[in-house]
């Protein structure tokens, strides 16, 4: 009787420079405990310089490996039909200073923004508009109504992006965080269209 084995490749690894790519690493495998184990420890790639930072492992490949071990089990692909492999090349470690120096970039960008946003709407004149309908008076700074406003800026930019620094307030994604979800997904399905590789073989394995 033929043993049946189930592969689910995952969509994203990650890999040292080095370091030996094995079918479990990059595959969910399920079939019986011991055989499941023993195609879990195949060999498939050794990660090298060549590869750059970005390699694709295609489920045919998978395959053939898992079949040149065990020729005759059958296999069943489920899900993904890629995996890709980011390979950490350097762990680059930044000074404070750089993150300071970003982070007073991002704020001042951020506040000259919403700056010009308000001299472009004309908000002040909106505010001193909606002070003289509530109170009769015309005043040039209607504070009782730009303090307010202000507070609430902040707390909405908050709201919308759902931290509040590390914490986030609930577990509903941000509308950043979503579109970024949306740009990964767009950049898998490039790197996995456009990528390559040379098809990964067990010579590769030292």
């Amino acid at each position: 009787m033929t043993q049946v084995i189930y592969v689910r490749m995952y969509n994203k690894v990650q890999a040292k420079l080095n370091s030996v790519i094995t079918v479990g690493d990059i595959a969910k495998v399920i079939a019986d405990e011991q055989l499941a184990e023993k195609v879990r420890e195949i060999n498939v790639h050794r990660i090298r310089l060549r590869d750059k930072n970005i390699l694709v492992v295609d489920v045919t490949q998978l395959i053939e490996i898992i079949l040149c071990h065990y020729p005759k089990i059958e296999v069943q692909t489920i899900g993904p039909s890629q995996t890709i492999i980011e390979v950490n090349l350097n762990q680059r470690k930044y000074h404070p200073v750089f993150f300071l120096f970003i982070w007073l970039l991002l704020f001042v960008g951020a506040a000259i923004a919403i700056m010009n946003f308000h001299e472009d709407v004309s908000m002040q004149k909106v505010h001193q508009r909606l002070y003289l309908i509530i109170t009769g008076e015309k005043v040039l700074k209607p504070l009782l109504l730009q303090v307010p406003y202000s507070i609430g800026l902040g707390l909405g930019m908050i709201l919308f992006f759902n931290h509040l620094f590390k914490k986030r307030i609930n577990e509903e994604p941000s509308p950043l965080e979503v579109e970024m979800f949306k740009y990964q997904l767009d950049l898998d399905h490039y790197v996995i269209i456009n990528e390559n590789k040379e098809s990964l073989k067990k010579t590769d394995v030292e």
